[in-house]
């Protein structure tokens, strides 16, 4: 029997039970939809992650303080800090990949201007900040190497800081107050909005790290420091090179540093969003088997039930193959069509999360056409077996069944 004729006669046998090849879908409905809607949601949490990772700057290399062994007691990532201004000026001089050195320190205080006051996170940092946060200025220039040398009382804003104390107002020229101390406004940075835990990044002040570090935090040591590499294909030799000056500077003490470049950054934070989406999806694929055991399930119902029809059709000349192929596409187009249904589903739950929940979701046109194809898989998986047992029946047998 030619192809067009038998897909005829499965169409046909599936339309005369029309809520039943639905229900036989549904399995796969759900899983299909649960698959699209997990990726979904994973892909989503991801590419926000790089995207809050990408606005921090490019090829950036972060050194913390910490890992090291004092008094017996051995400190983790972020413990107390013993770098210094000098780790930041030798990798600057040293290491010639590292094409830009930041010295960082922050802390919060209370600001003052105009009459008004807002707490505020006030960050010391070098001129090179803007250029490794890839952060531009709205208006105005970061303050200069000379600043930095002298300690000067100047300050690069965020746009944050500049409407609470500002209002209405070029704060361009004019002064804060820091711990009762003037600084001059020189810059205003461009706005970024919030970040991925929900913090203001433009609620900030930027002030030459020497001014923060003798005149606002008054401690001995740096918080961080921030290196810049030449370009992606460098950032793990620079990483390298870091590591291995600071550890020579150290003069045989157990490393009190912690070195890390962006991209582990980034896998950092995606590290727990993975986790979630696979466990979602190994969900989803027990939903898919389930939804293949209900075809299976069904066709074997159905094969019980046409017997008499199976016998008359090989009786009167039809092969067994294309009994069997008939059955084939009966569970491909359940499946297919459990496929497609799932995959409309699975987008409106997508946006339906994003509308009510906030997360963020993205869907790779990838994983739509995986779904699509597992659906089909699935059919002949689970349809093969339905299939060969109506192909093997003996028609006289067959004529006989009641």
């Amino acid at each position: 029997m030619r192809l067009f004729s038998t897909t005829k006669v499965s169409l046909r046998a599936l339309r005369r039970n029309k809520l039943r090849s639905l229900l036989t879908a549904l399995g796969l409905i759900i899983g299909v939809g649960a698959v699209i809607a997990t990726v979904s949601i994973g892909y989503g949490a991801k590419s926000q992650v790089e995207a809050l990772v990408a606005s921090l700057g490019q090829n950036v290399i972060t050194v913390f303080p910490g890992n090291f062994t004092s008094g017996g007691m051995r400190s983790g990532w972020g413990g107390a800090s013993s770098l210094t201004t000098d780790d930041a000026e030798a990798i600057a001089r040293e290491i010639p990949g590292a094409i830009g050195v930041s010295p960082e320190l922050r802390d919060r205080q209370q600001v003052l201007a105009n009459g008004l006051n807002w707490n505020t996170q006030v960050l010391g940092e070098s001129p090179d900040y803007p250029s490794i946060r890839s952060w531009p200025l709205a208006t105005g220039a970061v303050f200069s190497e000379q600043d930095v040398r002298s300690m000067a009382k100047v300050a690069v804003i965020g746009k944050t800081v500049a409407d609470q104390l500002f209002p209405n107002e070029d704060p361009l020229g004019k002064s804060i107050r820091i711990r009762n101390i003037p600084f001059k406004i020189v810059g205003m940075l461009e706005a970024k909005g919030f970040n991925l835990f929900g913090q203001d990044q433009d609620d900030i002040v930027v002030i030459p790290y020497t001014s923060h570090l003798r005149r606002i935090a008054r401690r001995p040591n740096i918080g961080s420091i921030l290196v810049q590499a030449r370009s992606a294909a460098e950032l793990y030799s620079v990483q390298q090179q870091v590591t291995d000056l600071l550890t020579q500077r150290r003069k045989g003490r157990e490393p009190d540093f912690t070195v890390r470049n962006q991209i582990e950054s980034a896998q950092m934070a995606t590290s727990t969003s993975k986790t979630m989406t696979v466990l979602l999806l190994i969900t989803s694929v027990v939903s898919l088997i389930v939804g293949g055991i209900g075809i299976m399930n069904i066709m074997l119902v159905s094969v019980t039930e046409r017997t008499r029809e199976i016998g008359t059709r090989l009786a009167v000349g039809a092969h067994g193959r294309d009994v069997l192929l008939q059955f084939l596409i009966e569970a491909m187009v359940v499946s297919v069509l459990g496929g497609a249904i799932g995959i409309a589903a699975g987008i409106v739950a997508s946006r339906l999360i994003t509308t009510f929940v906030g997360w963020p979701v993205l869907i790779p046109p990838v994983w739509i056409a995986i779904a699509f194809g597992i659906s089909a898989l699935i059919g002949v998986f689970f349809g093969y077996y339905p299939a060969r047992k109506a192909a093997q029946l003996d028609p006289i047998e067959a004529l006989r069944f009641e």
